[in-house]
């Protein structure tokens, strides 16, 4: 049987856990609102970026500057994932959800190269049968994003010049809720050309027709390049606050358990005391009685 010190242990370790569990918990809420922010700050940024492409588009070469069609030989997938543990099944549900797409494209294997964001989800690719051709630290702070996002943008230049890469996708899971997130798919390349279409048929939306400051195919090349930014931030972001998501459900879950095991203990600990001061008093009436005897 336990002594009253052993289980004061348990009790003083299980309450420590207990808080270093709730500091988990309020780490992951402010961090869920930081990228959660970061998504919205992109909206404007994405409207402005969708005008300047309609400007561009409006002028008489236009239809030249449409994205060219894809001959679809080589596949390039980029899937976020975490670095850090405790995140539940997130890792496990993305690249299950990629390897489940991948195969529905129709891409062999041989033709497909993989970017693994977050070396944690890298072991479930590659027990999917996937080589990672290349693997990155997912940032764990909304300033490192930029910088991220800036890196996977250099790794797809690259696999378009060593490797003839013609369509990227982007796997991640999207925030829905304060708990909540689904693994997403979001086509990178090559660009819908049926939407440069719609956006150059769309009428401007004031009487002040903007002019081109520069070459039409440097400009459109350029707010190419910002629009995957833009999406590849988004991704990135997202899958970050859907991390934290899901290690807020976590810790839930462990605080619940913890919590529950404590009252456990506290009940141990009153009812050992409880023996305990029953055997003293029981020891003193024994030692009264036979002091009266005598």
């Amino acid at each position: 049987m336990e002594t009253l010190e052993s289980i004061w242990r348990r009790i003083r370790t299980a309450e420590q856990l207990h808080g270093l569990v709730r500091t988990m918990k309020a780490l992951a809420a402010v961090n869920i609102r930081q990228f959660e922010q970061a998504v919205e700050a992109l909206r404007e940024y994405r409207h402005t970026l969708k005008l300047a492409m309609r400007a561009t588009l409006r002028g008489p070469d236009g239809s030249s500057l449409w994205a060219r069609r894809a001959s679809s030989q080589r596949l390039g997938a980029i899937i976020c994932g975490s670095d850090q543990g405790m995140c539940g099944p997130l890792n496990d549900r993305v690249a299950r959800f990629a390897e489940d797409e991948l195969e529905r494209l129709g891409f062999a294997r041989e033709s497909r190269r993989v970017i693994a964001v977050g070396q944690r989800v890298v072991s479930r690719i590659e027990d999917a049968g996937e080589l990672v051709d290349t693997v990155l630290s997912m940032s764990g702070t909304v300033t490192g994003l930029t910088p991220l996002a800036e890196q996977v943008l250099l790794e797809i230049d690259r696999w378009e010049r060593e490797h003839g890469i013609d369509r990227v996708v982007v796997f991640y899971c999207e925030h829905l809720s304060r708990a909540a997130y689904e693994p997403r798919r979001i086509d990178l390349l090559p660009i819908d050309r049926r939407w440069l279409e719609s956006e150059a048929k769309e009428p401007w939306p004031t009487r002040m027709i903007p002019q081109l400051a520069g070459p039409p195919a440097e400009l459109f090349s350029e707010l190419v390049r910002q629009t995957l930014f833009v999406s590849i931030y988004r991704a990135l972001a997202e899958s970050q606050a859907s991390e934290n998501a899901s290690r807020l459900l976590t810790m839930r879950g462990a605080e619940q358990s913890i919590g529950e095991h404590l009252e456990e203990l506290t009940r141990a600990y009153h009812l050992q005391r409880q023996m305990a001061i029953t055997e003293e008093l029981l020891d003193i009436a024994s030692g009264s009685e036979s002091l009266a005897n005598e």
